[in-house]
């Protein structure tokens, strides 16, 4: 019993350096400076900076934008209302808006999902996200990049542009009725472009627009079917 309150002792300090480094507001912006480490970084009406090269635990506001500066690491970043912009190099574990635009820059790399419900997504050249990539409404633009995990929207529209890969498939689901009204909708806009690769099924569960380079390579199709086209873009 001695030995193991010593133990128990002995693990206090390092308990307390774990939570130092915190971060928290309810209004106002935070910023953790460049090059520096901080534990959970948290706001409730403000935007969060991270500077370049800084090393941070989690990172989330309510009501404000994120930033991810270069060569940050990061763990789990999440906004309500609010974007989101990783910078090139950054690394992090997962990332998810509610009301916001996505940003991954050059060469930033997310090792699990990446999501939202009302936002566009945009992977610049090598982007890197293992997991998946999804959103409600709003459309994904990959360039070049890579998405591990597969791709799943309900009425966004999705390029997956030339050079780009996917791995996973591709799913477009059935709209719930509260989200959806079909007088004002038109069909999601599909576009695979020239030498890219999607692995895995294509589904469908309602009407697409498909539109598929005759350079791209692409898995089974159901729900839908593909319109080819040549040169850079559909016309």
């Amino acid at each position: 019993m001695k030995s193991m309150c010593l133990a128990l002792l002995a693990l206090l300090p390092l308990a307390a350096v774990a939570n130092e480094g915190k971060v928290s507001k309810v209004n106002g912006s935070v910023r953790v400076e460049a090059g520096q480490s901080a534990g959970d970084v948290s706001t409730v009406n403000g935007g969060v900076t991270i500077e370049e090269g800084a090393t941070v635990a989690d990172v989330d506001t309510v009501n404000g934008s994120i930033t991810i500066e270069r060569n940050a690491t990061v763990q789990k970043v999440e906004s309500v209302n609010g974007g989101v912009s990783l910078a090139a190099d950054v690394k992090a574990s997962s990332v998810e808006t509610v009301n916001g635009t996505l940003k991954l820059a050059e060469g930033a790399q997310v090792s699990g999902n990446v999501s939202a419900v009302n936002g566009s997504a945009q992977l610049a050249k090598g982007a890197d996200i293992k997991g998946q990539l999804s959103n409600v409404n709003g459309k994904m633009t990959i360039h070049s990049a890579h998405v591990g995990g597969g791709l799943k929207t309900v009425n966004g529209d999705i390029l997956v542009g030339a050079d780009s890969r996917v791995e996973g498939g591709i799913l477009v689901e059935k709209p719930n009725l509260n989200w959806f009204n079909k007088s004002n909708h038109r069909p999601p806009r599909i576009v695979i472009g020239p030498g890219a690769v999607v692995e895995g099924k294509l589904r469908f569960e309602h009407e697409v627009e498909l539109l598929v380079s005759d350079r791209a390579k692409i898995g089974a199709v159901e729900g839908a079917t593909p319109q080819s086209f040549s040169g850079d873009a559909p016309k």
